[in-house]
C-alpha cells in the first residue's frame, strides 16, 4: 500500500507503462525486472516532472531506481555538466548507487557516473571528475573536500538526492549537507528519501523543499519480508559462540551475517569464528577501504559463508540472498534491529534472524525491541540435553 499526500493510492505499475526511453528501458529489461516496486510507481512520476519529493520507505524496496531512473533520463549526454547530485550517508551505499546507475546507464551513451567517497585516493577521483561525469554520487564529507579544491562544480546541478536522510542526519552530517545544499542555487528539485522520517530530516525538507510530494510505502503483508525471528536465551554470554556454531552447521545456512555492537567484538567473533573452520571476514569502520570492498565482493561471491559486522554495515549493502542474520549482540537501538534483520528474507526469499540474550540487560533491551517494533518473535530455550526448544509464553 501506497499514500500520496496522506491519501491511500493502489499504484501497481510495470516500468512499460511509466513512459520512459528505450536506452533505459532496455537497461531494465536486461536487469529481468517487469513491475516497478510501489516506491517507484509512486515517485518516478513526480521525478520526471521536476517535482520536490519526500519519500518513506522501507530499507530493500528499490529506493536507488525510484530516483536513479528519473535522473538518468534527465541527464543530457552533450553536457560537460554535473547535473545530477545524490548524497548517501557511507561508502558502501554510495558505491552501491553508483552500481545501479551504471546498469541504468549501459545504453544511454555519454552519460558518466562518479563516485566520490572518504578513505580512498582524492586524485583518482579528480582524474574521474576531469572526464566531465553527469552524475555525481558521494558522502558529504568528501564531497565537501572536492569543493573546498574546487575539483567539482555544483552550479549546474538540476536534481539532489538525499539517500538514507535519516541515517546520514543521525550520523552527524547535518552541516555539512546544509552548506552543499546552499551552493546549489539553481536545483529545479530536491528528493528525500528516508526509512523513518525523523524530525531533522523534516526541518531539512521544510527550509530547502517547495510543496513536496509526500510518499509513504506501507510494509503491507504482501511486501513484508519473510523473515522467521527467533530470541534464543543463554544462560552465559560465553554460549553465544557454541550456539552460533550450532547453528550454521544443523541450519546449512550458506550466507549469514552476525552482528555485534562492537568493532572490538565483530574482529573477536571473526576470529573465533574462523578458529571453529568457518570462513568469515569481519567489516567495520576502522577496516580499510579497499579491504571492506574485497570481503564485501568476497561475501557475494559465496567465498566467505558468514559476514560479521557493526551496524554501520547495516545500511547499504546491496545482497539479496543472505539466509540468516544473527543478532550476536543484542542492538543499543530499536532502528538497528529492524536494519540488521532486514538484510534476510529479501527478494521474496524467506529468511531467518537469530537474536541472542544471554543476561538481564540484553533481555530488558529485547523485551522493548518487541513490544515497540510489533514483531512476532519466536524464544527458544536449550534444554538439560542440549536440544533447542520453544519456550512456552506464560
Amino acid at each position: 500500500m501506497i499514500e500520496i499526500n496522506g491519501e491511500q493510492v493502489e499504484r501497481v505499475s510495470k516500468y512499460a507503462d511509466l513512459g520512459l526511453s528505450a536506452p533505459v528501458m532496455r537497461a531494465i529489461d536486461k536487469k529481468g525486472y517487469v513491475q516497478a516496486t510501489p516506491v517507484q510507481a509512486g515517485a518516478i512520476p513526480y521525478f520526471m516532472e521536476w517535482k520536490d519529493v519526500i519519500a518513506k520507505a522501507p530499507t530493500g524496496t528499490g529506493k536507488t531506481f525510484a530516483f536513479g531512473i528519473p535522473m538518468v533520463e534527465h541527464a543530457d549526454p552533450a553536457s560537460t555538466d554535473v547535473q545530477g547530485l545524490i548524497l548517501a550517508p557511507t561508502r558502501e551505499l554510495a558505491l552501491q548507487i553508483q552500481d545501479e546507475l551504471r546498469d541504468l546507464c549501459e545504453f544511454k551513451e555519454g552519460v558518466r557516473t562518479v563516485c566520490l567517497y572518504g578513505g580512498a585516493p582524492i586524485e583518482k577521483q579528480i582524474t574521474a571528475l576531469k572526464k566531465r561525469p553527469q552524475i555525481v554520487v558521494a558522502t558529504p564529507g568528501r564531497l565537501m573536500d572536492h569543493m573546498k579544491r574546487r575539483t567539482v562544480r555544483l552550479d549546474k546541478v538540476e536534481t539532489v538526492v538525499l539517500d538514507e536522510a535519516d541515517r546520514m542526519l543521525d550520523m552527524g552530517f547535518i552541516k555539512d549537507v546544509t552548506r552543499i545544499l546552499d551552493q546549489i542555487k539553481h536545483r529545479k528539485n530536491l528528493g528525500m528519501f528516508s526509512a523513518t522520517i525523523s524530525r531533522e530530516v523534516m526541518d531539512i525538507s521544510w527550509v530547502y523543499q517547495r510543496d513536496p510530494v509526500e510518499i509513504t510505502v506501507r510494509p503491507v503483508e504482501d511486501s513484508k519480508p519473510d523473515i522467521q525471528q527467533y530470541r534464543i536465551d543463554l544462560d552465559s554470554r560465553e554460549k553465544k559462540l557454541d550456539t552460533i556454531v550450532a547453528l550454521l552447521t544443523h541450519g546449512g545456512y550458506e550466507r549469514a551475517i552476525a552482528f555485534c555492537n562492537t568493532k572490538n567484538m565483530t574482529d573477536r567473533l571473526a576470529g573465533l569464528l574462523k578458529m571453529r573452520g568457518i570462513s568469515c571476514e569481519a567489516i567495520h569502520g576502522d577496516i580499510q577501504q579497499k579491504v571492506r570492498e574485497k570481503t564485501l565482493e568476497k561475501f557475494k561471491a559465496g567465498q566467505l559463508r558468514v559476514l560479521v559486522a557493526t551496524d554501520v554495515a547495516a545500511r547499504g549493502l546491496d545482497i539479496d540472498d543472505v539466509d540468516a542474520v544473527f543478532n550476536y549482540d543484542v542492538p543499543d537501538e530499536m532502528e538497528n534491529y529492524t536494519h540488521r534483520i532486514g538484510r534476510t528474507g529479501r527478494a521474496k526469499r524467506h529468511g531467518v534472524a537469530y537474536t541472542f540474550v544471554a543476561n538481564i540487560t540484553e533481555g530488558i533491551r529485547m523485551d522493548s525491541i518487541v513490544k515497540n517494533t510489533k514483531a512476532e518473535v519466536q524464544r527458544l530455550q536449550y534444554d538439560k540435553d542440549g536440544c533447542l526448544l520453544p519456550v512456552e509464553e506464560k
